[in-house]
């Protein structure tokens, strides 16, 4: 059974040992003034108190216009996102608040989500408690009507306090990636999985530095999962993620989040690129790729550099990610 509860903070670019989990799930209301959710329902609807300031950042700006639950827009999208409070997937969240596009947030600690995104509507987002690591957490009532998944899970690539509770690469990047693509349903139109530059290069230089704990050997091994799985998907990988929270804990914070002078993006294909990449940039990469056709099927490094880049106009992004194509 599903737990509905509150989110929990992805990681940023690398995160790795180390507790079990309980096999019982409950079902706890975020809000005590709501009511407990129905057994029928796992879901944990929360609607928007957050107030934000009024010199809010340009993504503040365009959340503040999402939250408005009169502008909310029918969408037959339903994205699950699943490390919805790490650094990029708080971004991902926050843009597709802007869009009106309905989303389903998959986390292990629901306290967290609240700090982050206040109370949304419940035509704009919505909260499940899960933890990928464990396959009996993922209740199949949790995917119910998801169209398209973005998955932007991690942890980090040496030993931190991140690890703690079994927060490893190998649980995190492998184990967690593939329960989740095992417990998604075949009707999933697109998952967008962000990896990692690297990853087929793991034992050269300066790649095997980086994989000294198996970040990169357990991300491919998810990505190789991901691509035997029969679903269609689109996979993301990053160069040494810059801007934006690592992790914020109100959402205020996080939209001060800004590419700086970095916008400008450069995509490649066969794992060639080395550099730098803003957060927002890989989130505005992972909803364009939702929806652009061709990338189904294929890989994508991606890189950004100082300049002004694509925003969110999606025929930039389709000739950005054609032109990959063609080198």
């Amino acid at each position: 059974m599903a737990t509905i509860l509150s989110f929990a903070p992805p990681p940023s670019y690398f995160h790795l040992p180390s507790t079990k989990y309980p096999k019982t799930h409950l079902r706890i209301p975020l809000f005590t003034s709501l009511p407990l959710p129905s057994s029928s329902s796992p879901f944990f609807l929360v609607r928007n108190e957050a107030s934000l300031s009024s010199s809010s950042s340009p993504i503040q700006a365009l959340t503040e216009e999402a939250l408005d639950s009169s502008s909310v827009a029918s969408s037959s999208k339903l994205v699950l996102v699943v490390g919805g409070t790490g650094g990029v997937g708080q971004l991902v969240v926050a843009s597709l608040l802007k869009r009106n596009i309905k989303s389903r947030l998959l986390l292990r600690d629901l306290e967290k989500a609240t700090r982050l995104f206040g109370k949304q509507d419940e035509n704009a987002l919505q909260v499940v408690k899960g933890d990928t690591r464990n396959a009996e957490d993922l209740d199949p009532s949790m995917f119910e009507g998801v169209t398209h998944v973005i998955c932007c899970t991690g942890t980090t690539a040496f030993p931190s306090k991140r690890w703690s509770g079994e927060n490893t690469p190998d649980k995190v990047d492998w184990e967690g990636v593939k329960n989740l693509i095992s417990a998604l349903p075949k009707s999933v139109k697109r998952v967008v999985l962000v990896s990692s530059v690297g990853v087929t290069k793991s034992n050269e230089l300066p790649w095997s530095i980086m994989n000294l704990f198996g970040v990169l050997k357990y991300k491919k091994m998810g990505e190789d999962f991901l691509r035997n799985s029969g679903l269609p998907f689109t996979i993301i990988r990053p160069g040494r993620l810059t801007d934006g929270p690592y992790t914020s804990y109100d959402l205020n914070t996080l939209l001060k989040a800004t590419a700086g002078e970095r916008r400008a993006v450069v995509i490649g294909q066969g794992d060639k690129l080395v550099g730098e990449v803003s957060r927002l940039v890989v989130a505005e990469a992972c909803i364009q790729a939702l929806d652009i056709e061709f990338t189904q099927g294929k890989a994508y490094e991606i890189n950004s550099v100082k300049g002004d880049g694509p925003g969110s106009d999606t025929q930039q992004w389709q000739e950005l990610f054609k032109a990959a194509e063609s080198k």
